[in-house]
């Protein structure tokens, strides 16, 4: 067998280590840069004097946890001062807290990384891509949630289908033991729900509480979606499949502004990011300006015309080597 992509993951990989390298004091400000910026913008989502304000305050705090989250992300990765008692005390609450238990994040999205573009793997931690073959054997119900699992008002809905469903209230029932935590999740975000509601009132519940996790949820799953389901995607038969290859065929480049860019924690530089998962997402930049391997990615934007041709990505035509859409769409 030829071992020759072998060799060149390995060789490419190797390359970024130097940027998989922790920055205590750049971690730490970025930590207490977020906290803060949450801690502001809850306060204005949930007391500022003007309505129009408070909506604002919305959309702030929810931008702000895509960030907050995008820490949490890392630290599960091992690329956010993983060796600190007080980071892992703090992201595994910010875990609980935001429907993300550690364990059940780690089993679900550690097996993403390692089968990403895949075909013959299974879909935990991501979305099922079925081929046209597939398609057409499946029956009318199968189809049904296929569709139903890859619809744009899934991804609206992200808070309830991605993070309360599916690493939550599923994974608790289905083992009780294992992801206790996920149990424990769903009980404190019902208590805290009530909390709020009561002794704040429905106003501040939704503009502070409901409104910002819905939000940022619905953003954080078509992120998620886009990144790994785009015109150019291209996804791998077993013999064909490498590591690299999938980072750098099959994870986007999101092309964004400083702003988002920061709101975001950098999650767009995601083909760096499957590249080495351990670079810390303030370094990714870095690492794709000094990698030549890494300046020609697959490119997705926030623009409509490039959010409608991901969603329209449908199903993997092997004969094609693309993405198509349902047969009659």
């Amino acid at each position: 067998m030829d071992r020759t992509p072998q060799i060149a993951d390995k060789e490419l990989l190797a390359r970024t280590r130097p940027f998989a390298v922790q920055d205590t004091a750049r971690a730490g400000w970025n930590i207490a840069a977020t906290y803060g910026a949450l801690a502001a913008a809850v306060a204005i989502a949930a007391a500022a004097p003007w309505w129009p304000l408070r909506i604002l305050g919305t959309f702030l705090e929810a931008l702000v946890l895509v960030r907050s989250f995008i820490l949490f992300h890392d630290f599960m990765h091992g690329a956010l001062l993983p060796g600190s008692r007080v980071t892992r005390w703090l992201f595994h609450v910010q875990g609980i807290l935001t429907l993300t238990p550690a364990r059940i994040w780690n089993d679900t999205h550690n097996h993403h990384h390692a089968n990403t573009a895949r075909l013959a793997a299974s879909a935990a931690g991501t979305f099922t891509t079925w081929t046209t073959d597939t398609w057409k054997k499946a029956s009318r119900w199968q189809r049904l949630a296929y569709v139903v699992e890859r619809h744009p008002l899934t991804f609206v809905t992200g808070y309830f289908t991605a993070f309360l469903l599916s690493l939550c209230v599923v994974p608790f029932l289905k083992n009780p033991r294992r992801y206790a935590s996920s149990g424990l999740a769903v009980l404190v975000h019902l208590t805290l729900s009530v909390i709020v509601w009561r002794v704040f009132g429905p106003g501040v519940y939704l503009s502070a509480f409901l409104g910002p996790l819905v939000a940022a949820y619905a953003l954080g799953v078509y992120l998620f979606y886009s990144q790994h389901n785009f015109p150019d995607v291209a996804i791998r038969a077993e013999e064909q499949w490498t590591h690299a290859g999938s980072a750098l065929e099959a994870s986007s480049y999101l092309a964004c502004g400083p702003v988002l860019a920061w709101f975001t924690g950098n999650i767009g530089y995601h083909h760096v990011h499957h590249l080495n998962p351990r670079i810390p997402f303030y370094r990714l930049p870095e690492a794709m300006a000094a990698l030549p391997e890494l300046q020609n990615p697959r490119v997705t934007t926030l623009r409509l015309g490039d959010v409608v041709a991901c969603l329209r990505q449908n199903l993997w035509d092997p004969e094609q080597g693309r993405m198509v859409r349902y047969p009659g769409a």
